[in-house]
């Protein structure tokens, strides 16, 4: 099977000879790890399995959050970590999207703009739900930003998973419709003039087009479920990384080829790229170094945990039956088995670093 690593390998030093001088540290780190992830380079443990007297090479993970290997252990982790923050409510899904007429300044300034995605985006979406028409109270909010399509173009979005009820000020539980949260049409205009205003504090004002104020932004909203499963949801949506390898078809002659679902149709195409455009196109979603990309606002928020316990004690779920939940995840990892007869691997020893078998 065809992975990203495999790519990097065979097709990174003809990239970085090139643009070396002008690559960021952090996407030069990010091919690094990527290549190296779960070879001898990182090192790891020599197993055996009596049954079949096998031994079988388990290496590190490299642990960047841009590797599509280390993601779906690390979701498992985050799902395991939320059990506190789990509610018996309806959730929903609702996405902000940066229009295409910042994106040029944004991939110039990921930092500032990131920033004021989630800041805008999270005050609008809080403003409207407190609206008692809709919910009316206080909800609770984790984002995660994504910056790609399916074909892997440059297009920052947030994905925000949000209680469909919320805490009142006098300390009631509001509920909104099971299928609605608030409207989209009215959250766009308040998300826009949020992130107007905000960008009129930096000197990146200037350098946008006047047009971009009198537009349309996208959002959408769509409902997900409840409690663990809508944390189940979300999940990939936080540990995805641009490109999974089981999207990956080919690579020959210098070219990559992958699957991608077309959002208008569903149906599911194909996308071939030279190999030198595939690096780049993946690079250009690597975050900047120690950016946060998942943020809770709202009941979720650090600051309001005591009202989180308020909000279980009127839903009357004690802090305790919460703890004791078990979040499953369909790929949660097992004991170490071995390849050939699924049996028991002992370990033998473990492997330095760069020390192939």
């Amino acid at each position: 099977m065809v992975e990203v690593a495999e790519i990097f390998r065979l097709h990174g030093p003809t990239y970085r000879e090139k643009f070396g001088n002008r690559m960021l540290p952090s996407h030069l780190r990010a091919m690094q790890d990527i290549e190296q992830c779960r070879t001898a380079s990182l090192g790891g443990q020599l197993y055996y399995c009596a049954q079949c007297d096998q031994q079988r090479y388990s290496y590190h993970s490299c642990k960047n959050r841009h590797c599509p290997k280390c993601q779906n252990e690390q979701a498992n982790e985050w799902l395991q970590q939320q059990k506190d923050l789990l509610l018996p409510t309806h959730h929903f899904l609702v996405t902000f999207t940066l229009p295409a007429e910042l994106r040029a300044v944004a991939r110039r300034h990921q930092k500032t703009i990131y920033n004021l995605l989630f800041r805008a985006s999270s005050a609008a979406l809080q403003q409207l739900a407190q609206d008692p028409r809709f919910v009316g109270g206080r909800v609770g909010m984790v984002g995660v930003l994504h910056t790609w399509t399916r074909q892997l173009l440059y297009h920052p979005h947030v994905h925000y998973l949000v209680t469909g009820a919320g805490l009142t000020d006098d300390g009631h539980w509001r509920s909104s419709r099971k299928n609605f949260l608030v409207p989209v049409k009215a959250l766009s205009p308040i998300f826009r003039a949020k992130f107007r205003d905000a960008l009129k504090q930096t000197e990146l004002f200037t350098q946008i087009p006047s047009r971009i104020w009198r537009k349309d932004w996208v959002v959408h909203s769509e409902p997900v479920g409840s409690g663990q499963p809508a944390f189940q949801y979300l999940a990939p949506y936080i540990f995805r990384v641009a490109i999974s390898n089981n999207r990956l078809r080919s690579l020959e002659h210098g070219a990559v080829t992958f699957a991608y679902k077309e959002s208008a149709t569903d149906q599911l195409k194909h996308c071939t790229l030279t190999a030198e455009e595939f690096i780049r196109r993946f690079l250009q979603h690597v975050l900047p170094p120690r950016f946060i990309k998942v943020r809770y606002y709202g009941l979720l928020s650090p600051a309001y945990r005591q009202l989180l316990l308020k909000a279980r004690q009127l839903l009357s779920t004690t802090t305790s039956k919460l703890k004791s939940q078990e979040v499953k995840t369909a790929n949660s990892l097992g004991p170490l088995s071995c390849p050939h007869c699924s049996g028991p691997l002992t370990l033998l020893a473990p492997i330095a670093r760069g020390r192939a078998p």
